[in-house]
């Protein structure tokens, strides 16, 4: 017997619009994303810059809103200056972030250019880490200013005489960490201070700019004190709060892993507690935002954990280092990785209803989530490789939102249905969760279009072996008739999938789900995503 799942939605239940910029994407030259993915001048279909058109042509297609650039960690050790003007005459230096050896081929301009050919908006993150003031005011002025100045006039120079369209900066990236070049890690009032004069600067010289506070980033043990000590100092200069989680689950752990949601649930909402804390304490009527600007989700092995000097179980072999250190600088030849063997990115479904449950966890946000970045936005949705492009099955979901949802208001859900429970773990000292009990197996968003009479509805399954009935009361949607129940579902969870067999997963309309006298039933598939459309 089907197990039974009732969820409720109303337009009056309103939580706030849902900014076209909740489905950008983020892009960090991290192996071949760039030297080699939508940089390859011998590719076929390289364009005058060397820039992949059939993948900027599937971003075009995608209608990606926004694009945060050029990183990531990347970014704290990387000289701006040296990536400008003649390409034969900059300079090759070492990335410390990825132990990659960075020839600035794509450069400032490049990156700049890029977003503009893939008609999305360039938000730029600028080094805090290695770089001073002095350098970022630079880059600012280079950046925006009309002309008339040394730097905005060196654009010109270089082949840009209007100034580039970028309004949102972000100032540093994940500053608060051990890991990064630069890291503020045990100075957040002094990084405040950096962030408040910054940010007075950029809008000094753009009066129309915005600006974004690197806070803390994944869940760390200085979490939020440390957030709440810098943000203190700049809380009247900028306009976001930046955030990033990757959430990584016990290899095979699939409750852990669609329970996604409840820990990035936990994350979002003392980051929005420590946000309406200091408002209080500093008596601002204003109301900060958040731009989560990096997430993602993902298996991990069980690795060595071991006790910090102060008790924390913060410390593994690679705690200071990414990987271990060899000395080895690997250097990404765009030509060379024509040949490269891709590895097959598995559990592809699984991926798609994690990515989906972030996206739906930052609908149910929408009054104060404004800004969010899918870090596999790009090769994991997006996909590509040295040769190709296809949509592995996260591009369906993170479609289906960006079209139907964006521009609408969020609506809340009330689900109440099947629940499972997820187990205690700890992978290493950061990967670690507690257990969380009576999750609903449904998981729900919804949007409401106010000027077309239309409305959506989005489900995910997270039950691994079962499928649940579900009734959707749309009573309050007077008049409207249901539209389409699309679903994307597969027995077969390790395929997925590829440029050769593009269709393994993909969304099919059930003609079986039934609207009659306000409510919507509809069986939905183990492991499955669906959206049910209305329209009045």
């Amino acid at each position: 017997m089907l197990k039974k799942a009732k969820v409720t939605v109303h337009p009056d239940y309103k939580i706030g619009k849902v900014e076209k910029r909740l489905f950008g994407a983020f892009l960090e030259p991290i192996g071949n994303t760039v030297y080699g993915g939508i940089y390859n001048p011998k590719h076929p279909t390289a364009d005058d810059l060397g820039f992949r058109q059939d993948i900027l042509d599937a971003v075009k297609e995608f209608d990606l809103p926004a694009v945060r650039l050029p990183g990531g960690n990347f970014v704290s050790g990387w000289d701006w200056k040296e990536s400008i003007g003649p390409v034969e005459k900059r300079k090759t230096q070492l990335d410390l972030a990825w132990f990659q050896i960075e020839p600035n081929i794509v450069g400032h301009d490049e990156y700049i250019e890029w977003a503009m050919r893939a008609n999305t908006e360039p938000m730029y993150t600028i080094n805090l880490g290695t770089e001073d003031i002095k350098s970022a005011m630079h880059l600012v002025e280079y950046s925006v200013h009309e002309g008339g100045t040394y730097w905005s006039d060196l654009r010109k120079k270089y082949g840009h005489p209007e100034p580039f369209p970028i309004r949102t900066w972000y100032l540093g990236n994940e500053m608060d960490g051990h890991w990064q070049i630069g890291s503020w890690e045990k100075d957040p009032v002094g990084f405040g201070i950096r962030t408040n004069e910054l940010s007075k600067i950029i809008k000094w010289i753009d009066n129309k700019a915005e600006t974004v506070f690197a806070g803390t980033s994944d869940h760390h043990r200085h979490f939020p004190e440390w957030e709440m000590a810098a943000l203190e100092q700049c809380y009247e200069f900028v306009d976001y709060v930046s955030i990033h989680h990757y959430h990584t689950a016990p290899e095979g752990d699939i409750a852990n892993y669609l329970n996604v949601s409840s820990v990035f649930e936990d994350y979002i909402n003392t980051t929005i507690a420590t946000c309406d804390y200091l408002q209080a304490k500093l008596r601002s009527p204003k109301k900060m935002y958040i731009s989560f600007d990096e997430y993602g989700v993902h298996f991990g092995k069980q690795g060595e954990i071991l006790f910090g000097r102060r008790g924390w179980q913060d410390v593994t072999k690679d705690y200071f280092q990414f990987r271990p250190r060899e000395n080895i600088f690997v250097k990404n030849d765009p030509e060379n990785f024509f040949e490269r063997k891709e590895i097959f990115m598995s559990y592809q479904m699984l991926n798609a209803l994690g990515i989906s449950s972030i996206l739906l966890t930052f609908l149910r946000h929408a009054d104060r989530i404004k800004i969010a970045c899918m870090t596999g936005g790009l090769r994991g949705a997006i996909a590509f490789n040295g040769r190709h492009v296809w949509k592995n099955a996260a591009y369906y979901p993170y479609y289906q939102m960006n079209k139907l949802a964006r521009g609408c208001i969020s609506i809340l859900p009330v689900v109440d249905g099947p629940t499972f429970n997820t187990v205690q773990y700890a992978l290493t000292g950061s990967c670690q969760c507690h257990a969380y009990e009576n999750v609903q197996a449904i998981e729900a968003g919804a949007v409401h279009n106010e000027e077309k009479d239309e409305a959506a509805v989005f489900i995910i399954n997270r039950a691994v072996e079962d499928d649940i009935e579900i009734s959707v009361d749309v009573r309050g949607f007077e008049g409207y008739k249901l539209v389409e129940h699309i679903e994307m579902f597969t027995d077969d969870l390790e395929k997925g999938n590829s440029y050769e067999n593009p269709d393994v997963i993909r969304p099919v309309a059930n003609p079986d789900t039934k609207l009659e006298d306000g409510i919507v039933k509809a069986v939905i598939r183990r492991l499955s995503w669906n959206v049910i459309r209305l329209k009045k």
